[in-house]
């Protein structure tokens, strides 16, 4: 009631006192935000494989894709954060509103199922670095990392939770020391880094639609605009923007500062794996690399116990924090389709149908380990999957912004519109180049 109370105060009185306080701290611990967590929920396990799998196989030619796509995250991330904090509702729930239904259901039921093989081969990554480092059933680790992850969404405090996941984003560094133990041909990776280099086969297109769907994917877009529009539900001093303008500059700083930190430190994380697999595992000639814990164990008698020990690690710390961020993610884009009570600030009785599209993500996503369907192996065309899905939900993405009546005064600017195209037209040329290439 009070909540309720302040809100209407704050339209009746928009000027004044009685207006809400604008967001004007921008201290670091106040920016960091949904752009950080989703920036490092992109460097999950899976994504740790194939951005290892990208530097065992192309060596340092292939990590020039990372210094390309930071513009170009930051775009899109800032446009999906964009959305959220305006309209005060997520991207599934404004395309709902303004596009046909059977679209939105058919781009939906693509991200819930590359999410599902994203949580299985996550949860497979988790389970066997925690044997690789202690020993132990690593079916078991499997169920005790799924349902503990869903059952922390459940039982705590969403503030608390976000501050979990905050927390859990410092896990990444451990590639950054992993970079740190291995000696590294600088000139030559800093050259592959700076300057693109382009082969014309199958495979190398391929593996350019996995890291540009592992690192521009679907489910990052829905995730951030869904954590800006709870922000918006849980604090009375915001509002969606189109009801409370005067509160859209220091917002969107905040959105830009977040978003470009967020992405800024998921790419970093990105070389630094890409650089250490192409120091030791592509130079030694091991090309052949599958998942994350293969490339740990690959690090062991090339790079030393210590290199590959911090490897491990970092996978169990980065599922800890990229499975919820899935599920979620999946749960909010389905319930908004459907048009149900969504958020984590919700209690479960407030949004069952919510809670429980998140349980079974995981659910699905657990069992998958005890099927005969491999989940690392899925993996990598779960990426292509998220990147050939991509390309029409960016478009959506682009065209809903442009629309006055989305985003009211608020549509995206001249600078944001051109990288957010240039990102549309790199992820299709990606998909083309792919289809092309494996067709002839």
């Amino acid at each position: 009631m009070a909540i309720a109370e302040s809100r209407a105060a704050s339209l009746s009185a928009p000027t004044g006192a009685n207006r809400p306080e604008p967001e004007k701290k921008l201290r670091l611990l106040k920016i960091i935000g949904p752009g950080v967590v989703t920036g490092a929920s992109d460097d999950d396990p899976s994504g740790i494989g194939t951005y290892s799998q990208a530097g065992a196989q192309l060596g340092f030619a292939i990590s020039w894709t990372m210094l390309l796509t930071f513009p170009l995250m930051v775009a899109i991330q800032e446009i999906s954060a964009r959305v959220g904090r305006t309209t005060g509702t997520g991207l599934a729930g404004n395309i709902r509103k303004h596009y046909p239904a059977w679209l939105l259901q058919v781009l939906v039921a693509m991200l819930f199922g590359a999410n599902v093989i994203n949580i299985g081969a996550d949860l497979a990554a988790m389970a066997d670095a925690l044997k690789f480092l202690v020993g132990g059933p690593a079916l078991l680790y499997v169920i005790l990392f799924g349902f503990g992850c869903v059952l922390a969404q459940i039982v705590l405090d969403y503030d608390r939770y976000v501050r979990f996941l905050k927390w859990s984003c410092l896990s990444l560094f451990a590639y950054v020391a992993a970079l740190a133990t291995i000696k590294v041909p600088w000139a030559e990776a800093l050259r592959g880094l700076l300057v693109p280099t382009i082969s014309w086969s199958a495979d190398y297109f391929t593996t350019l639609v996995a890291i540009a769907g592992t690192t521009i994917s679907p489910y990052l877009f829905f995730w951030q605009a869904a954590q800006e529009a709870e922000e918006v539900r849980i604090k009375p001093e915001r509002q969606p923007l189109l009801r409370v303008r005067w509160q859209a500059p220091s917002a969107l700083a905040r959105i830009r500062a977040d978003t470009a930190i967020g992405m800024g430190f998921s790419n970093l994380i990105a070389v630094a794996i890409i650089m250490t697999t192409a120091a030791t595992l592509h130079a030694n000639g091991v090309t052949n690399i599958q998942s994350s814990g293969q490339a740990a164990e690959a690090l062991r008698p090339i790079a030393g116990s210590f290199a590959s020990f911090i490897f491990t690690a970092g996978i169990v710390g980065t599922g800890l924090l990229a499975v919820p961020v899935l599920a979620g993610s999946a749960a909010y884009a389905v319930s908004e389709t459907a048009g149900w009570p969504v958020g984590l600030t919700r209690e479960p009785r407030d949004a069952v149908d919510f809670y429980f599209i998140l349980a079974i993500a995981a659910v699905v996503g657990i069992g998958i380990n005890f099927t005969p369907i491999n989940p690392i192996s899925a993996l990598y065309w779960s990426a292509v999957v998220n990147g050939v899905a991509a390309v029409p939900i960016m478009i959506l993405l682009m065209l809903m912004t442009a629309r006055r009546k989305v985003m009211g005064e608020f549509k995206i600017g001249y600078g944001l519109k051109v990288l957010g195209w240039v990102a549309t037209i790199a992820m299709l040329s990606s998909v083309v180049g792919m289809v092309v290439t494996a067709a002839v």
